[in-house]
């Protein structure tokens, strides 16, 4: 059954990540007849903006089947008008509860800006424009932070300056003030399959959208 709620969406997440890490996921078999009936109409219950990360397929990481997620996947899991557009699409025209920004450890898009924004390394002129979209979101990070305790936290402020960027557009603050969509923040963990959720935050204003 379709998770209808936000909490109901999250827990079906947590759930299927649960068995990802234990080895006992039930993807990806799929019966003809669910094709059939899929073939007809999408009814995901989630919205999922990842990172193009091969090592971080999002269907697998959830446990998720067909028609369940939708997915949108770009590098650095950065927000662009592109994106923006397929977002609003997901909560106007599928009505997914709950959206999901999910990043990973280790991101290279990441690390990229990192090199870019304090090494000064300028790569080629269509990675430096996505790499823009991530720098300003690494920029509050303190210069005491090296090594692999700066890529995790660097790691987490993409994920929430992605976020901020979604809450930025009128429709999304609409949605949320409503109890239509909740936003939540997501890392996974390369090593583990781990899903780490980041605590729950809300945009000044707005109340949490469910009970």
């Amino acid at each position: 059954m379709r998770p209808r709620t936000a909490d109901q969406a999250l827990a079906r997440l947590v759930e299927g990540n649960a068995r990802f890490v234990r080895g006992a996921g039930r993807f990806p078999v799929v019966r003809k007849a669910a094709l059939v009936g899929l073939a007809k109409r999408q009814q995901p219950y989630a919205t999922i903006l990842g990172c193009s990360d091969s090592r971080v397929p999002v269907e697998l990481v959830f446990d998720a089947s067909l028609g369940e997620l939708f997915i949108v996947r770009v590098a650095g899991n950065v927000v662009s008008p592109d994106v923006l557009g397929t977002l609003q699409f997901a909560a106007v025209y599928l009505r997914t509860p709950l959206f999901v920004v999910l990043g990973h450890e280790g991101c290279g898009a990441v690390q990229a800006a990192l090199a870019t924004m304090r090494d000064g390394v300028r790569p080629q002129a269509r990675i430096a424009r996505l790499l823009d979209k991530i720098t300003p979101g690494l920029k509050p990070l303190s210069r005491d932070l090296t090594g692999e305790a700066l890529v995790r936290a660097a790691v987490e402020a993409n994920v929430r300056w992605s976020m901020r960027k979604v809450l930025e557009t009128p429709e999304a603050r609409v949605l949320l003030a409503d109890g239509v969509m909740t936003l939540r923040g997501a890392v996974y963990d390369l090593k583990t399959g781990r899903v780490r959720w980041l605590p729950e935050t809300r945009p000044a204003g707005l109340s949490r959208s469910n009970p």
